[in-house]
């Protein structure tokens, strides 16, 4: 595990552009100075909520539950072997919307991720980022995919509740309202009586960018590795940091002047 006062190699800065194109060194400070209210995917950016509890068991696990109970057909051999629960669970609610059947994944799927927690990896310098970004006076929220049960049991054993509540919005049993689609997003910002132009979103993935940017919420993307940063930036990201480190220096700069 990376410590999160350590910088690493891995730190990209936060205005790298890809090759042959120009560097803006203040691209980062301008998203930063800009967010009122910071909205913050989950499972990347918080933390690896995975990393000691395989995501690819709890999808095999999902898909034999199904299995035996003689609905193998729901899911194709591609969502079958996808090895992500998130993909079990969206086929499932695709030919059985809203259906106790739905209800029931959707709960063995929370459960799941709340055992995770145990073993999440915190992903580095994000805990005294959060820290240090409420104590200059933004407005956090969780924006997620996963259950808002389990981003608050894990900001719990971190000691960041506060930083956060009551501010934390994530799955429902409406899966049509998972990212990409906006709804988390107009919900943290309709609960914070933020303006779009205001917030800043962090996440990982291009569906929370497209959930951004479908909020007209600003992005700002965290890959911790080069095929996290080519997704990013195939998908239109213009800022992707490779590490908090330079977020983290950025908003501690602005506690001190």
């Amino acid at each position: 595990m990376t410590s999160e006062t350590t910088r690493t190699d891995a730190v990209t800065a936060a205005t790298e552009t890809e090759p042959g194109d120009e560097t803006e060194p203040g691209r980062l400070r301008d998203l930063i100075e800009g967010a009122r209210v910071v909205l913050w995917d989950f499972d990347g950016p918080i933390c690896r909520l995975f990393a000691g509890h395989s995501a690819e068991r709890v999808a095999n696990d999902l898909a034999s539950w199904l299995e035996g109970r003689g609905l193998h057909g729901l899911l194709s051999e591609a969502e079958r072997d996808s090895l992500d629960p998130h993909v079990v669970l969206r086929a499932v609610d695709r030919r059985h919307p809203g259906s106790d059947l739905v209800a029931e994944l959707e709960e063995r799927l929370t459960q799941e991720e709340l055992k995770a927690t145990a073993s999440a990896m915190p992903t580095p310098y994000a805990d005294p980022l959060i820290r240090t970004w409420t104590a200059v006076g933004a407005r956090l929220a969780v924006t997620t995919n996963n259950s808002p049960r389990v981003a608050r049991e894990y900001l719990a054993s971190r000691g960041l509740v506060r930083c956060f509540a009551p501010h934390l919005y994530g799955r429902t049993r409406q899966l049509n309202h998972l990212k990409p689609d906006p709804h988390c997003i107009h919900r943290a910002l309709n609960a914070t009586g933020a303006a779009s132009a205001t917030a800043l979103m962090i996440g990982d993935t291009p569906s929370d960018l497209f959930a951004a940017r479908a909020a007209g919420v600003p992005f700002l993307g965290y890959a911790r590795n080069d095929r996290k940063r080519k997704l990013l930036r195939d998908a239109g990201a213009a800022v992707v940091v490779e590490s908090l480190e330079p977020v983290l220096r950025t908003v501690g700069g602005r506690r001190q002047a």
